[in-house]
């Protein structure tokens, strides 16, 4: 049958253009085989993706009956596809399906390639009739508890997670329970087939986890361990009957809940930025007015910051307010989540991870961003402990982790943002589950905070476990770690950090000094520091005068400074002398010639906080027009730099820092 096939091209149904227009072209009649030949796509594909389609048009125009709630759940679409298509509810389609008796059964999966009879406990959901699935079996490990995966690596849900999923399995084996594994990605390490008891190949949804929780007779589930996808699911899965281990639903959607969460910060009278929360584009312009720009635009409910923006300009904020809203989640009952409009305080931020038990907290360690507040925790350096950190704003955090630890009853893990400005801390977010910190802070304290939430979870105390409240004293060491990126492997990604992730992972240095643990972290992160040549500086207007100071320690070091006109002029006023290059489209060499002709190891470039229109004088992000399009000077220099694996910084904190390590690795000053 696929003898005379093109050669299949596999596609991502949910985000390829191609695939949403053929979807569309087999909805209304177009055969398979001209799909096939006009898109490019696998002729066995789109035979099975027409399949599907056409069982969804008949669930729309003909109804449901049980013969089609059969084909439909055969063909794996969801319940709640079903009820979309039919105008019934996700309960309604459910109910109808135990009616019927129509419940998923589990193949085994055969990890021996049938050379022989696997053993290994691997299953995967399907609506078919042969059941190799663990129901049925005299099991001896009666308490059996569901541990929700974090899905695919992905930015904003990187391996950090899939450690704290794997920690989290191991505490309640060694604690004689069974620990059922739910995850869909095969290439990570919770889906080893030694980290769990048994493993689900599962979508992480309400339906499937609910099915796979119910296959077990599980007696709970974990949510805060793998991050937003996991503790999304808390509130349905509670709806559904299921026993959410740890920290309470009712918790979680107050932190979760921009509205809920300012209310409680202010009943606790503990600084957050001015700003409230809405859904209504309107009222979001008048509350951004009333604060004053700039503003950070945060939704509730979304992964790795995505859609939080840091703008300057009425105009600004509604473009991206149109994106903040349209990433909101809906819930069950259809209402949407909120926006939160929040000034924008430029000052240091905190990062804490902290363990509670609903009475006593304890906070592992304390971690100072590199970069400034802006950038988001995950792209930013971190520094344990926080080395600029003045004892009396450590202790204020301190207690006030304690004190809202203690108000949401937090059972397991909590994450703590806060930005300290103008000598005070504010509050910028808190999760009540695991963070990308998580591994990290545990490797440098020694506290295995993964195996204290579980432990917290099943109804120990940190009393019975040793522990008191407060602030873990801090080892003899200086940690650093810095995100690992992958842009290199995406086409046009802007590297320009700001407060939507965009890291996939992360290394760490370890040392007695914080210098040194910076320079191993850079090496790590970088493969090797640029130790001579030239490094291009074009630095927004706002940003040259605290640029002139480490770009001129770095022509101190010998290295060839190339500049834009801007920069180049404000270097020669501070007695630093740099090439002037061009602009694009002005002349030659320009910013682009110098990086592609290998003149420069090192690229400092700095965005401007202004908007695209204002750009057009703005030293940072000049812009031109290309294809009827407006593209920044600024965002072709950063991906010219990335194409080229070159050290691209965008941040003057982590310029310094680059600079100093560099410094000492000149100097003599290697690391072991």
């Amino acid at each position: 049958d696929t003898a005379s096939l093109h050669e299949p091209v596999l596609v991502d149904v949910a985000n390829d253009q191609r695939a949403h227009a053929l979807l569309e072209a087999l909805r209304g009649g177009a055969t398979p085989e001209s799909l096939a030949e006009r898109s490019g796509i696998g002729l066995w594909f789109v035979r099975r993706l027409a399949a599907i389609t056409g069982c969804e048009e008949r669930l729309r125009w003909q109804g449901l009956d049980a013969g089609g709630l059969r084909s439909a759940k055969h063909m794996g679409i969801a319940d709640a596809r079903i009820a979309a298509l039919t105008g019934q509810s996700t309960e309604r389609i459910r109910a109808l399906r135990q009616e019927l008796g129509i419940k998923p059964v589990y193949k085994c999966v055969d990890t021996c390639a049938a050379e022989f009879e696997a053993a290994t406990p691997y299953y995967y959901g399907t609506f078919e009739s042969e059941d190799e699935g663990p129901a049925g079996v005299d099991r001896r490990d009666a308490d059996a508890v569901v541990v929700v995966g974090s899905g695919p690596i992905r930015i904003g849900q990187g391996i950090e997670f899939d450690y704290c999923s794997v920690q989290a399995a191991g505490a309640l084996r060694s604690q004689g329970a069974a620990s059922v594994m739910v995850n869909n990605n095969p290439e990570t390490v919770s889906t080893d087939f030694d980290c769990s008891t048994r493993l689900y190949f599962e979508p992480l949804d309400e339906e499937s986890v609910c099915a796979v929780i119910e296959e077990e007779q599980a007696g709970g589930a974990v949510v805060q361990v793998a991050g937003q996808t996991a503790i999304n699911l808390a509130a349905p899965l509670a709806r559904r009957g299921v026993r959410i281990l740890g920290t309470s639903t009712e918790s979680i959607d107050t932190a979760e809940d921009r509205r809920r969460f300012e209310a409680l910060m202010r009943a606790l009278e503990i600084p957050q930025p001015h700003g409230a929360a809405t859904s209504d584009l309107t009222e979001a312009v008048a509350i951004a007015e009333r604060i004053g720009f700039p503003v950070l635009v945060r939704p509730s409910y979304v992964l790795g910051g995505r859609a939080m923006e840091i703008v300057h300009s009425r105009d600004a904020l509604r473009r991206y307010l149109e994106a903040a809203l349209a990433a909101l989640p809906v819930d069950a009952d259809g209402r949407r989540g909120t926006v939160l409009i929040d000034r924008y305080l430029f000052g240091t931020e905190i990062d804490v991870d902290a363990v509670s038990d609903g009475e006593t907290v304890i906070v592992p360690g304390l971690m100072e961003h590199v970069e400034r507040a802006g950038v988001h925790s995950g792209d930013s350096m971190a520094a344990y402990p926080a080395p600029r950190l003045e004892p009396e704003i450590a202790d204020r955090i301190v207690a006030d982790t304690v004190r809202i630890a203690r108000s949401l009853q937090v059972r397991g893990l909590c994450n703590i943002q806060y930005v300290v400005y103008r000598g005070m801390p504010h509050v910028l977010e808190v999760n009540p589950r695991a963070s990308r910190t998580v591994p990290f802070l545990s490797k440098v304290t020694g506290v295995p905070m993964v195996e204290l939430a579980v432990r917290i979870m099943r109804g120990e105390t940190l009393a019975e476990l040793g522990y008191t409240s407060g602030l873990i004293a801090a080892k003899p060491l200086v940690a650093v770690k810095a995100p690992v990126f992958s842009t290199v492997k995406l086409i046009d990604v802007d590297t320009a950090l700001g407060p939507e992730m965009k890291s996939t992972g992360e290394v760490m240095g370890v040392d007695v000094t914080l210098d040194a643990a910076l320079q191993k972290t850079f090496i790590a992160a970088l493969g090797q520091v640029p130790l001579r040549g030239g490094a291009l500086c074009s630095v927004a207007d706002a940003d040259k005068a605290e640029a002139l100071p480490i770009l001129a320690q770095l022509s101190a070091l010998g290295f060839t400074l190339y500049a834009t006109t801007g920069t180049a002029q404000a270097l020669a006023e501070g007695g630093v002398s740099a090439v002037a290059v061009g602009k694009i489209g002005h002349g030659r060499p320009n910013v682009i010639d110098v990086i592609q002709d290998g003149r420069v190891a090192l690229v400092v470039n700095t965005v401007s906080q202004v908007d695209t229109d204002e750009l057009q004088h703005s030293e940072g992000g000049g812009v031109v027009r290309d294809a009827g399009r407006t593209v920044k000077d600024g965002y072709r220099i950063r991906l010219a730099a990335e194409q080229r694996r070159i050290p691209c910084c965008t941040s003057l904190d982590t310029a310094a820092a680059l600079v100093e390590s560099i410094s000492r690795q000149l100097a003599g000053d290697d690391v072991n």
